[in-house]
């Protein structure tokens, strides 16, 4: 079990996200976290939506390139919601957040997470994709969701786990957890498979 034979290691989660946290926790993981610092999460045009996500999270991995001890794994990830071959971040403000959730509304659009797995030889990065179908929004709906919860941190301008998702999201295709910004159970997979190799 994967449980078992991760004791020989000191996971280290690079994210400020509490839903990452709680996702981790829930999985039965022990863990420290340590956000990497002077990340501006800043990609080259041309890549393609799910490319994205992927550049983002091996480069918050390479912060930690020389840093880590032999039985450290760092685990660093990045989230974007993608419409009309946008992708959609983090919103910078409550109209930005407003024009999103406008975009968003009525429509389906993909959420892409990427989680890269590195340790003090090798990094290992694989991502997850998930449809979300979004009924009509209001604009006081979207001002109400605003207001209340603050979905400043969070790609797309929403949390799936949140009032606006109970009330706003039809269905999903793929994982709920990566909604979340964290496919955990995707993750639990790659993580025994990146151990592996290591355990004689």
């Amino acid at each position: 079990m994967l449980l078992d034979k991760i004791k020989n290691y000191s996971l280290i989660l690079a994210t400020q996200s509490p839903r990452r946290h709680s996702l981790m926790k829930g999985a039965g993981f022990d863990f420290k976290i340590i956000i990497p610092d002077n990340i501006e999460e800043i990609y080259p045009s041309g890549l393609s939506e799910p490319e994205v996500p992927i550049f983002l999270a091996e480069l918050k991995a390479s912060w930690f390139d020389g840093k880590l001890k032999k039985d450290e794994i760092v685990i660093t990830a990045d989230t974007i919601v993608a419409i009309d071959g946008m992708v959609l971040g983090k919103p910078n403000g409550f109209n930005e957040a407003f024009s999103m959730l406008q975009r968003l509304s009525g429509r389906s659009h993909d959420v892409v997470t990427a989680v890269c797995l590195c340790n003090n030889q090798i990094k290992k990065t694989f991502s997850s994709v998930s449809k979300v179908y979004f009924r009509h929004l209001s604009n006081q709906e979207i001002e109400y969701y605003i207001n209340s919860f603050q979905p400043y941190d969070k790609a797309g301008a929403y949390g799936a786990q949140e009032w606006i998702g109970f009330v706003g999201i039809e269905k999903i295709e793929g994982s709920y957890f990566n909604v979340m910004g964290f496919p955990i159970h995707q993750f639990y997979a790659e993580l025994e498979k990146f151990i592996e190799p290591n355990i004689s």
